[in-house]
């Protein structure tokens, strides 16, 4: 068997190649509308600047239950616009779900796609983009620059503020016939135009507002600390962490405050642009999987795995923590920057409890965790530019560490 540290080698150089290469792609940013009411500004600008008929909008169904997709609705029937809408999204959507998704758009014939939700949501609609106008399989897409043909024109109203996937490269699918989560990266996946409306999110309920935003803070500080960081993707991840730990709390406890709900959606756009470049790390592999195996909400598998990897990570990035430590309002002065370090992770911590965020895993089976490891290492390992190498045996007893 190959030592670890040469395998640690060929994934350094691997992600040095990767980063190098990045800098040869465009990484585009959606024509961007924000600030409440702004979700009515994009329809009128699917309407009145782009020509689109017939729109297929993929949601979930709790939102058109909430209603919270009316005054959208409204404003494309004034406009002149015919949609038909695809509420069958859950999370963690699977292939099945885009499928379904997919028949609904050629039946319908519709030209262009309107995804309003969280993550899921935007993630299926950037797949059933791709799949509109890509022949091959979503299980062919996954991995690196896989979406051969530009997909169908694509536009996204986040209502949480924790994925960013209205500005990422990315949309993670499920596959339950193979208990397998996957990415599928390719910068043709950005929608053409997004909205930042804060007052979609005020109803959002406490415990999705804290889930999410923690996603968001993992994306920022994932992509702060990783190998393939640069100048750019550190000042949007700092800027979303400033947000967030300025924010957060105030929409956790106050959901109706626009302002914070509102600077908690920039926050997640931001984290979104730096971890596009940037990547995210051991956080999300292993969350991936849990949400794979138990299909735990990714903002809160995020939220649980996020200090025990900085924990492990510190050694090996101090500095960029008390960096983030400095942003979050922790630095008084005179300290360190491993204390800053330390204050930064117990910080994190302290969210977690403040927001009733668990330490464990409640399904996580012990006779899962073989399994679990080798596809997370698999994830990062090849995809991610992580401060600190696991092997198999760290990332186990890691794992262990959250068994109920």
């Amino acid at each position: 068997m190959i030592p670890f540290s040469i395998q640690v080698f060929v994934f350094k150089i691997f992600q040095f190649l990767l980063k190098w290469s990045t800098k040869l792609l465009t990484f585009r940013t959606p024509e961007l509308f924000s600030g409440p009411g702004s979700s009515l500004q994009l329809c009128d600008h699917i309407a009145k600047r782009t020509g689109v008929k017939n729109l297929l909008i993929v949601t979930d169904g709790m939102l058109v239950k909430l209603g919270l997709l009316k005054a959208m609705q409204d404003r494309l029937t004034e406009l002149g616009v015919r949609y038909v809408v695809y509420d069958g999204v859950l999370p963690n959507p699977t292939i099945d779900q885009i499928e379904t998704g997919l028949a609904m758009l050629k039946r319908e014939g519709c030209t262009a796609i309107l995804a309003i939700g969280g993550g899921s949501s935007i993630d299926a609609a950037k797949v059933i983009a791709a799949r509109a106008r890509n022949p091959h399989k979503i299980v062919h897409m996954a991995g690196l620059m896989r979406v051969f043909f530009k997909p169908m024109p694509l536009y996204a109203v986040p209502t949480t503020a924790g994925t960013g996937s209205e500005v990422t490269i990315a949309a993670v699918v499920s596959d339950p016939s193979t208990t397998r989560k996957f990415a599928i990266m390719d910068p043709k996946l950005v929608p053409i135009g997004a909205a930042l409306d804060g007052a979609l999110m005020t109803g959002l309920p406490a415990h999705i507002t804290a889930a999410t935003g923690m996603d968001a803070l993992t994306h920022a500080v994932e992509a702060y600390i990783s190998r393939n960081h640069t100048p750019m993707t550190d000042a949007e991840a700092l800027d979303a962490t400033r947000l967030i730990m300025q924010n957060l709390p105030t929409a956790v406890t106050d959901g109706g405050n626009i302002e914070a709900r509102q600077n908690m959606a920039v926050a997640s756009f931001k984290a979104g642009v730096a971890f596009t470049t940037a990547g995210v790390g051991y956080v999300h592999a292993i969350a991936h999987n849990f949400g794979a195996y138990y299909h735990m909400p990714h903002g809160l598998a995020n939220a649980v795995v996020l200090p025990r990897v900085l924990d492990f990570s510190k050694p090996e990035c101090i500095p960029r923590l008390a960096k983030l430590a400095e942003v979050s309002g922790l630095k008084h002065g005179g300290e360190s920057e491993t204390q800053l370090a330390d204050a930064f992770i117990a910080h994190v911590r302290k969210l977690n409890a403040d927001f009733g965020i668990p330490t464990q895993v409640e399904k996580l089976k012990a006779s899962d965790i073989p399994a679990i490891t080798g596809k997370a290492l698999s994830e990062a390992h090849w995809t991610y530019a992580v401060p600190r190498y696991m092997d198999n045996s760290d990332c186990q007893a890691f794992i262990r560490q959250m068994l109920p």
